[in-house]
């Protein structure tokens, strides 16, 4: 081999070792498309059964921010949403512009974990049809309501061929959250006993916060893709909590954002990160709503910290939608983890 050929192969490995040294590692965008009759439910509102709807308000006006940025998103959807006539030219809107969808229940209930087999095979199909039928796309992934799941959740999702599930949440602070839930809340007592378990439990702070092979034993195993929460200190840095303390200071919610970051890339934690409608709109959009936290923030100033966010994401990670996430993932064959 002389002299100029080894020049160039010496050069082309270089190359190829920064190119790849400098290639942003993906991180997943979603959306939970709670709908306003979900939230007033969550709530224990009257009317929440006449399921009102703010998608003709909220689905233009984010899709246009999404498009502003470039940006592809997988939407959880409701099957109880996309069932309904006066939602479905709305829904259709997100695959027509080029997004995903995803599967979030039927009934929206926050505690699937006290379903029978029965009742989560009735409450997947319905929502899967549904779905398709005011999408004309099949969903490839789940994600509970607040974050509820069991094992037999996934194996159900596993016989259904799905990529992925999304519905842990793995941090100490869900108690917590519970705890201001029924305070704020008009549920009865038998209504919280039924929701116990909303938010998860404390030993849900030792969860992984990596992707990973979940064992269903002789169904084999789901690729679980957890919410991601700072690495260590597990307490959550989706965009809710950033909005929280952009209300304090945004300096002080730029600083949170590259701490997670950093966190995220020293731990080499792939990152999966949360929107709900309310980080994106506010009670001048829909006042009847305007009792959840963060809802007297206008909605141009939570436009304004999406977009501080979403540049800030885009620094370091290439973004995209769960499924092609999920892909990436499975590229990289992750550990096999049992369930707890």
């Amino acid at each position: 081999m002389n002299s100029l050929t080894k020049c160039f192969i010496c050069k082309n490995v270089l190359y190829s070792h920064s190119a790849m040294k400098n290639q942003k590692p993906p991180a997943a965008l979603s959306l939970d498309l709670d709908n306003q009759w979900s939230y007033m439910k969550i709530h224990g509102d009257a009317g929440w059964d006449q399921y009102p709807t703010y998608l003709p308000v909220f689905l233009p006006y984010v899709l246009d921010l999404l498009d502003e940025l470039g940006l592809k998103i997988t939407f959880f959807i409701v099957g109880q949403d996309a069932s309904m006539e006066v939602n479905q030219p709305w829904l259709r809107m997100i695959t027509e512009r080029g997004h995903e969808t995803g599967n979030h229940s039927f009934h929206h209930e926050s505690w699937l974990q006290a379903y029978s087999p029965a009742e989560l095979e009735q409450e997947l199909a319905s929502a899967e049809e549904s779905i398709r039928q005011a999408t004309g796309q099949e969903p490839r992934g789940f994600r509970g309501p607040g974050f509820s799941w069991s094992i037999d959740l996934l194996k159900l999702l596993k016989r259904k061929n799905y990529l992925y599930d999304a519905s842990t949440l793995p941090t100490y602070i869900g108690p917590l959250a519970r705890l201001y839930y029924f305070w704020t809340s008009r549920l009865t007592k038998e209504e919280k006993e039924v929701r116990k378990y909303l938010f998860g439990k404390f030993s849900d702070g030792y969860r992984p916060l990596k992707p990973y092979r979940m064992d269903l034993g002789a169904d084999g195993n789901l690729l679980e893709i957890p919410v991601t929460t700072i690495p260590v200190f597990k307490v959550p840095f989706h965009l809710s909590y950033l909005l929280y303390l952009s209300g304090y200071s945004m300096v002080l919610m730029r600083m949170y954002l590259r701490f997670a970051m950093f966190m995220c890339r020293i731990t080499r934690t792939p990152v999966s990160f949360l929107l709900h409608p309310l980080d994106l709109i506010s009670g001048d959009e829909v006042p009847e709503l305007s009792f959840f936290p963060g809802m007297q923030v206008s909605s141009e100033k939570k436009k304004t910290v999406f977009r501080q966010v979403i540049r800030e994401l885009a620094r370091h990670y290439t973004l995209m939608p769960m499924s092609a996430f999920a892909e990436e993932i499975i590229k990289n064959n992750p550990p096999l983890k049992k369930p707890r």
